[in-house]
């Protein structure tokens, strides 16, 4: 927050500014820094003005709402004018502007995102976040209901922000909120549903909060099909005795059951996610068969092999050999067949399908002999059995 173009900011505003949000709770937790928000109660106008006469680029990225967006060495901060609701409808509202820090606060989600900090390190806190952040209490601000009915993706918001920095039981009247609030988790749209599941799977132990929305209704909502959390418990585990980095899509596979393909499509996954989940959930065999895994490696790809290694033993139980599959898997060294369809054709075979069935067939031979036959070794068998076949 003390970088070049933050202060650069901060100093075309003259002093009539304030980080805001998630950037303050997070260095107060000391904890990484994503985007940058600053808070003002001067107006878009200004602040155009501002920033143009700093030399730094303004972008009017949502001018009825009073946020404009600079961009100053490649970075962006989005400046919003301090506001009041005068009417809520889902996640729109009609807004005033007001000149009260307090009143701002007030249209916040939660306690802890309702912190602001000037440029000289001073904490302005109207809603008591200081005390939910240093207690991990996930708290909404004002009444639960009214906030979620004025955005409901703010249920799925709770549980995630308790999932990442919660400690202890989760606030009461936020989860009889989430309850009663329930059946409207369905009017989300997918894209908004899956960002927020991945962001809570990226916690440490998201299930003790996925337990949570399972007792509260609202996980059903979202996905209609799950496996036992111990599975993801178990995959938690798996990650941890390994030291490998927490892997939301990976987590989020050993949550789901059921029609992965439609759900994928429902909650607007990209392509290449799509058919990750899809192959996450093929089993394998984890049997003690070095050639017979090497020959897997060598069909899925280092990574798709650990994904349905690990999931496969998160639902099986069996992560006895997991450790040594995997550590082999992290030493395995790309394969590239040593012939191609030139070879074919060079022995007498017509371009076409029969050229591609033979490098399937030599390709097989190969592998089944633990990749060990040179490029002259494939050649002799392709003559042999080109010429067996012609006999």
């Amino acid at each position: 927050m003390k970088r070049r173009a933050t202060r650069a900011v901060l100093g075309a505003l003259k002093g009539e500014a304030r980080f805001v949000g998630g950037c303050v709770r997070d260095a107060l937790l000391k904890r990484p820094i994503g985007d940058i928000d600053l808070a003002t109660p001067l107006f878009p106008d200004e602040v155009m003005r501002r920033l143009a006469a700093a030399g730094i680029k303004a972008v009017p990225t949502g001018l009825a709402h009073g946020t404009v967006t600079a961009v100053c060495e490649h970075h962006a901060f989005e400046i919003t004018t301090l506001r009041r609701d005068v009417e809520t409808f889902g996640r729109h509202a009609n807004v005033a502007f007001t000149s009260s820090w307090a009143e701002d606060s007030r249209r916040r989600d939660f306690t802890m995102n309702a912190l602001y900090l000037a440029a000289d390190g001073e904490v302005f806190d109207y809603q008591e976040g200081l005390r939910d952040l240093r207690r991990g209490k996930v708290r909404f601000v004002g009444d639960p209901g009214t906030r979620i009915r004025e955005d409901v993706l703010r249920v799925l918001r709770f549980y995630r922000f308790h999932a990442w920095l919660g400690r202890g039981a989760a606030d009461p009247a936020a989860r009889a909120a989430c309850r009663a609030s329930a059946p409207l988790v369905a009017t989300l749209s997918g894209e908004r549903v899956q960002a927020e599941l991945l962001k809570l799977l990226g916690a440490a132990d998201p299930v003790p909060t996925l337990a949570l929305m399972a007792e509260d209704g609202v996980l059903g909502k979202i996905l209609p099909a799950t496996r036992p959390l111990e599975v993801l418990r178990r995959l938690i585990r798996i990650e941890h005795s390994l030291k490998l980095d927490p892997d939301a899509l990976r987590r989020f596979g050993a949550l789901v059951d059921g029609d992965v393909e439609g759900l994928a499509r429902r909650l607007r996954f990209s392509n290449a996610d799509r058919d990750r989940l899809l192959a996450l959930g093929v089993p394998v065999d984890l049997a003690d068969d070095a050639p017979a895994q090497r020959r897997l490696l060598y069909r899925l790809g280092r990574d798709t092999y650990i994904d349905r290694v690990l999931l496969t033993a998160s639902v099986s139980g069996a992560t006895r050999k997991l450790r040594g599959l995997v550590a082999a898997a992290t030493r395995w060294r790309k394969l590239v067949f040593p012939l191609s369809g030139g070879d074919v054709v060079a022995l007498g075979v017509a371009p076409g399908p029969e050229v591609g069935r033979w490098l399937a067939m030599l390709e097989s031979w190969w592998e089944e002999g633990d990749f060990r036959p040179a490029r002259r070794a494939c050649l002799a068998e392709l003559r042999r059995r080109i010429g067996s076949a012609e006999a």
